[in-house]
């Protein structure tokens, strides 16, 4: 009978916390506007006493521009050379050549800097981010006594005692990990894993070793983090208690994340807005307490009428939407296994972007991403 309930509450833990997603939506200013527009500077081009203002302000426009497309090259282009990856000396894996059990001031000797970010995460430690203009980009979580105790990366910074590294493939990692993790036992309940393919869970010594995969790469090794076995098996629920404090975590940890896929695809990188932000946490409140998930709200309106009821004036925005999953590592990594969200998060001509999260009664967070330029 025990354990017939045991299977009961496991399956059921797998349904409920099997994450949601909407398709993605993006948007351009209709052509019809630009038309008009260039329909008017041509009517007005006809006088010949505005011409040489005109031409003035052309010359300006082009010399502003030249100089805004250099500046944000120049903000993702610098080359920071990649660490030399040593193989790791305590534990299987490694990241930027730190590994659990390292402290704080190891960690930033390694790195050479203090972190850019120190936000809440699921765990109720804190993602300290450490990057350089998201190059070198690497989360540490530490304890009380500032050791490390979780770790996580999405770019070139991979070491182990194996040979799995970024972009291996799934078949090299099972070869050398052996058979993923089905069911991870925490204190109170049991969670069943389902991936659906886009991540391997493996029980290694005294950590959980997560590597994600990108579907579209040939299902090759994307990202990877490493959770001490204390830390992972001491959440008394699957989903975290809400607080101000993980809405903001969740909100900028999503945001990092993203910069970090963009600047490994040379692309330039989003700057923070938060007027857009309240927009973005304003529909995911509005999910999370009416209970319903899409991009249009019961009202009728559409992301971009929520855009221009607040002011905010755009050329080109996009948004994308995530629920159930149990921190933003997790909905990032979904979101890019998923063409039309990876689509909006590659998108070379975003140039700002607001994060906004809201969780249900359930405490089950609801992500929205609000991408745009003006």
């Amino acid at each position: 009978m025990k354990r017939f309930i045991l299977l009961v509450v496991i399956v059921f833990l797998g349904y409920v916390s099997k994450p949601l997603w909407e398709e993605p939506v993006q948007q351009l200013i209709p052509s019809s506007i630009w038309d008009s527009v260039h329909q008017t500077v041509e009517q007005v081009k006809e006088d010949p006493n505005v011409n040489i203002i005109i031409d003035n302000l052309t010359e300006r426009f082009n010399s502003l521009l030249e100089d805004f497309d250099t500046k944000q090259l120049e903000s993702n282009d610098t080359n920071i050379a990649t660490p030399e990856l040593l193989e790791p000396t305590e534990e299987m894996f490694s990241i930027h050549n730190i590994e659990l059990g390292d402290s704080r001031a190891e960690v930033e000797q390694i790195i050479g800097h203090s972190p850019k970010r120190s936000t809440l995460n699921e765990y109720g430690v804190h993602w300290d981010a450490y990057h350089e203009n998201y190059q070198n980009f690497i989360m540490v979580a530490y304890d009380e006594e500032d050791i490390v105790r979780g770790l996580y990366t999405n770019q070139d910074l991979i070491a182990s005692s194996t040979e799995i590294m970024l972009g291996s493939s799934m078949e090299l990692v099972r070869e050398q990990l052996g058979k993923p993790e089905t069911i991870i036992p925490y204190r109170l309940f049991h969670y069943a894993i389902n991936s659906n393919g886009e991540y391997d869970v493996f029980h290694l010594d005294n950590s959980y070793v997560t590597i994600f995969y990108d579907q579209h790469e040939n299902d090759t090794v994307t990202a990877i983090k490493i959770i001490d076995e204390e830390l992972e098996r001491g959440k008394n629920t699957l989903y975290s208690e809400p607080s101000e404090q993980l809405q903001v975590g969740f909100e900028y940890q999503l945001f990092d994340l993203t910069n970090a896929t963009r600047s490994n695809h040379n692309l330039p990188l989003l700057s923070w807005d938060d007027q857009v932000k309240e927009t973005a946490r304003k529909h995911s409140m509005d999910m999370a307490e009416n209970q319903y998930f899409s991009h249009t709200n019961l009202k009728g309106q559409s992301p971009f009428d929520r855009m221009e009821e607040d002011n905010i004036p755009y050329t080109t925005a996009g948004e994308n939407l995530a629920y159930g999953q149990i921190s933003s590592i997790f909905a990032h990594e979904g979101l890019m296994n998923s063409l039309g969200h990876r689509k909006n998060i590659l998108q070379e001509r975003f140039r700002k972007l607001g994060v906004g999260v809201a969780f249900n009664n359930e405490s089950q967070p609801y992500y929205t991403k609000k991408y745009f330029s003006n």
